[in-house]
This record gives structure tokens, sequence and C-alpha cells, in this order.
């Protein structure tokens, strides 16, 4: 069975480009990591494929940054980001 841990949550969204900015307020997230979004509109699931943090593609972000990626859905601000590990 699956855990999902709460790493943060989305403060903005880029609907041209189809990103979420995501302040991780509990936890790091990597490129692969599976994550899940839910929010009053959003739940789903999907892997990470790339991580931005001030325009620069990384391959980690760590608690306390606010980190840009790309969504497969719309989010929303307040929607909160979990990793599932396991």
């Amino acid at each position: 069975m699956a855990e999902e841990v709460k790493i943060g949550v989305v403060t903005h969204f880029f609907g041209k480009v189809g990103a979420g900015l995501i302040n991780l307020t509990d936890g790091d997230l990597k490129v692969g990591d599976k994550i899940h979004i839910k929010g009053h509109t959003s739940d789903f699931e999907q892997v990470v494929e790339s991580i931005q943090i001030e325009h620069k593609d990384v391959e980690e972000a760590k608690k306390s940054s606010q980190a840009g990626i790309k969504v497969k859905e719309h989010v929303r601000e307040h929607d909160v980001v979990y990793k599932i590990i396991g």
C-alpha cells in the first residue's frame, strides 16, 4: 500500500504553459517522484518530469523553496501536493 506524505501547496497556475508553482512547505521534490495533487476540483496523480526554480531546470527542489512543475491537469491555489511513497 502506497503512503502519501504532504510536501506542499500550489500557489499559482500558469495556464499557457500548463505548470503549477508549488510552495514546498513540508518536504523535498525530485524529478521522477510520483505526486498526488488534491483540492476542491483537482484530484490526480502524475510523475514529476521536470522541475524549475527561478526559470532554471533542476533535478531536485528542497523544502522551503518554490518549485515550478509541469502538470497534466489544471491546478488551483491551495491545492495540496502529496508525494506518493512505496
